[in-house]
C-alpha cells in the first residue's frame, strides 16, 4: 500500500499514557520494611526443577521467591485464598506499573475486585534496569508456556511440564479438585527473573538469559490472604526455549515470613473496594 504523504508527521505524534497513577494510592515500602524486623520463617516450599507448587501466605506476612542452585525462571499465580474467581490480572497490572515490575510496584486482583493483592517490598536484581536490547526482569508481558502452544508450533506430542500443566497439576493438588475443574482458573503470570522484552524491528516477545544467581530474590509483601503456585519453568534460565527436556533446570524456594506486627499504618484492602458503574 502507498505510504500517504503526511506519514512521518501522523509517525512523530507524540505518545500519552493510558493510565495516569498520580493519583493511585502508593505503598509506604520502608514501612513495610521496617516491619521485618524480629520476623520469623513460618514455611518454605521447595518448588523442582519442571514442577510446580503451591503455598499460603496470609495477609499481612512476608513471602520470597529465592533462587538457590543455578539461573532459574518462575511462573507465578497468585489467588485469594478464600475464592480463586480473584485472581491475580497481569494485563492490568502491566497497565498500573509497565512492562516490568520491581520494588514498590503491586500485583492487582481481576474485576469486578480490581485491588493489591501483594506488593513488592525488595527485588534483588533490581539493579539490571533495562538492557541495550529493551530487556529487563520479572515481566508481566508474557503469558505462561502452554501445551496447546507447545503442541501449535512443534506440530508434536503435548508437552505436560509446561508451566500451564504444572500450575494446573498444583492447584488441583492443593484444592484437592480434579484438573479439568481447576485448570480455568490458571492465568497469565508474573514471569519471576525472566528477562524479556520487544524487538524494536518486529515487536515480536523475547526473552534472553536471565541474570539471576544463587541467593537472588524477589519479595513481595501479602495485602490478602493468598493462594500462591509457583512453576519451575522447563526453560530453565530461557536463554534457549520454551518447554524444554535439555535445558538445565533448578529448583525455587518459597519463604514465607509473619512479622512481630503488620507495618505502620497498613490495613488490608477491602472485597468490592470499587464500584461497579455499568448498572445492572
Amino acid at each position: 500500500m502507498t505510504e500517504p504523504g503526511d506519514a512521518e508527521a501522523r509517525r512523530k505524534v507524540g505518545p500519552v499514557i493510558c493510565y495516569p497513577v498520580d493519583t493511585l494510592p502508593r505503598p509506604d515500602v520502608e514501612a513495610y520494611r521496617a516491619a521485618r524486623a524480629g520476623w520469623e520463617k513460618v514455611d518454605e516450599v521447595i518448588v523442582p526443577p519442571r514442577e510446580a507448587c503451591c503455598f499460603r501466605v496470609p495477609a499481612g506476612s512476608f513471602f520470597r521467591i529465592v533462587s538457590i542452585e543455578g539461573p532459574q525462571v518462575g511462573d507465578l499465580n497468585l489467588w485469594s485464598a478464600g475464592d480463586i474467581s480473584e485472581r491475580f490480572f497481569s494485563g492490568k497490572t502491566r497497565a498500573l506499573h509497565g512492562t516490568h515490575l520491581s520494588t514498590g510496584d503491586q500485583l492487582w486482583s481481576c474485576l469486578p475486585y480490581l485491588r493489591p493483592m501483594a506488593t513488592i517490598t525488595e527485588d534483588t536484581l533490581d539493579w539490571y534496569g533495562f538492557d541495550e536490547f529493551g530487556g529487563s526482569v520479572h515481566d508481566v508481558i508474557g503469558t505462561r508456556c502452554d501445551p496447546y502452544t507447545h503442541k501449535l508450533l512443534s506440530g508434536g506430542d503435548e508437552y505436560h511440564h509446561c508451566c500451564h500443566s504444572n500450575l494446573t497439576r498444583a492447584l488441583a493438588h492443593s484444592l484437592g479438585r480434579p484438573k479439568e475443574e481447576v485448570e480455568p482458573a490458571v492465568h497469565d503470570v508474573l514471569n519471576v527473573f525472566m528477562c524479556t522484552g520487544f524487538t524494536r524491528d518486529t515487536g515480536q516477545y523475547f526473552m534472553k538469559a536471565s541474570p539471576v544467581r544463587p541467593g537472588d530474590y524477589l519479595e513481595f509483601f501479602a495485602e490478602i490472604d493468598l493462594l500462591g503456585a509457583l512453576s519451575a519453568c522447563p526453560g530453565g534460565d530461557c536463554s534457549a526455549q520454551h518447554s524444554s527436556d535439555a535445558a538445565a533446570c533448578h529448583p525455587l524456594l518459597v519463604e514465607v515470613y509473619r512479622p512481630k506486627a503488620p507495618p505502620a499504618g497498613w490495613a488490608p484492602p477491602p472485597r468490592n473496594g470499587y464500584s461497579r458503574t455499568h448498572g445492572a
